[in-house]
């Protein structure tokens, strides 16, 4: 993650975060090689706009040639199907990145399993 030497508290992070879509839900935490995007501890909407959601990440990753991109689900209890597909299809793009899951809760981490998408993301648990 991003560190951040204005705030010492254990979300640090959150003073760097800038919303990449309009609803203003997912966020980005950092940029680079490795550019780590996440929702704010809230959960991602089922009604949220996918394909919207995968040209603006697909561009932010092209713009700085990124090579691993993270998903922060810190704090996220719930996401829906549509979130999984949006993974797997930046998964499969030419040249596509690693694409990683931070601290999934266990309801989410069995999904992976059972849907076997722990096999094509990297699912990790980090400090944040």
């Amino acid at each position: 993650m991003t560190e951040n030497t204005e705030s010492s508290d254990d979300h640090s992070h959150e003073a760097v975060q800038y919303a990449l879509t309009e609803d203003g839900i997912l966020k980005v935490y950092s940029v680079g090689e490795t550019t780590v995007l996440g929702f704010g501890g809230q959960d991602v909407p089922s009604e949220f706009n996918a394909a919207h959601y995968r040209a603006a990440i697909t561009d932010l990753l092209v713009v700085n040639n990124c090579q691993t991109v993270a998903f922060d689900l810190t704090g996220v209890k719930f996401v829906p199907s549509g979130m999984l597909g949006l993974w797997v299809s930046l998964r499969q793009m030419e040249l596509g990145p690693v694409v990683q899951v931070f601290n999934p809760c266990d309801d989410v981490q069995e999904v992976l399993q059972v849907t076997k998408l722990n096999t094509m993301l990297e699912v990790r648990e980090v400090d944040v």
